[in-house]
């Protein structure tokens, strides 16, 4: 009898730690569904933030789509802009140009009289356009041209004086009897125009032989005369 009970003590023991284990397995096991249920919720957030993400980035993408179209339209309007504003810069220009040589214009018979003893104009000429006669293909503009007796005068103006339209009207000095032969048997009087001119300038013009006419006190005048005649 003692040999059975203490097998049935062990028995008992067993089924009780059995028991208990399969208690800490029951556990286990919830605590481990609990946790997959967590991970599966946490997942499935992650999925609608990845979706909400792509769907930003499709909105993103949409946006700059249409910021890269209004860019490419800006610059294209611009580009129009551009060409419109320098076309109207052109003609603004071109007509400053023809206001400075309708400036100029009037105080050539009164420079010819006071200082080339010029009474009375046989010609006087604005804007003139002449063939070469030397060659027929090739034609200028002269902005004036005035001639008395023995002098002939030829005018370039400019509105904005540069050293290399100076050096044009030297170079065009050279073929003024190409356009006008009767210069040949006058004195030809070089004038270059503006309404204001610098030193440096009327410096260079003086070197060049070439009177220089700009606005002095409230008229136009000629600036280096005394220089020129005494070189």
């Amino acid at each position: 009898m003692p040999a059975i009970k203490e097998r049935v003590e062990t028995l008992e023991e067993v089924l009780k730690e059995c028991a208990k284990n399969i208690s800490l397995l029951s556990i286990s096991q919830t605590q481990t569904d609990r946790e997959l249920r967590d991970f599966k919720g946490e997942m499935q957030g992650f999925k609608d933030e990845m979706k909400d993400f792509k769907s930003e980035m499709l909105d993103f993408k949409s946006e700059m789509k249409e910021f890269k179209d209004k860019m490419l339209k800006f610059s294209e309007e611009s580009k129009e802009d551009r060409i419109r504003w320098y076309k109207q810069w052109g003609d603004i220009a071109n007509k400053f140009g023809t206001i400075v040589e309708d400036m100029v214009a009037p105080n050539i018979p009164g420079i010819a009289r006071t200082y080339f003893g010029c009474e009375d104009l046989d010609f006087f000429g604005l804007r003139i356009t002449k063939k070469n006669l030397r060659d027929k293909s090739r034609s200028r503009e002269f902005d004036i041209i005035a001639v008395a007796g023995g002098v002939f005068i030829i005018n370039e103006t400019k509105s904005t004086p540069r050293a290399e339209y100076i050096q044009d009207f030297v170079e065009t000095l050279k073929e003024v009897p190409d356009y006008f032969p009767e210069s040949l048997e006058k004195r030809i009087i070089p004038v270059f125009s503006s309404l204001y001119l610098p030193q440096n300038v009327i410096t260079y013009l003086t070197r060049m032989k070439i009177y220089a006419m700009a606005i002095k006190d409230d008229t136009m005048d000629l600036l280096n005369y005394r220089s020129i005649c005494a070189g």
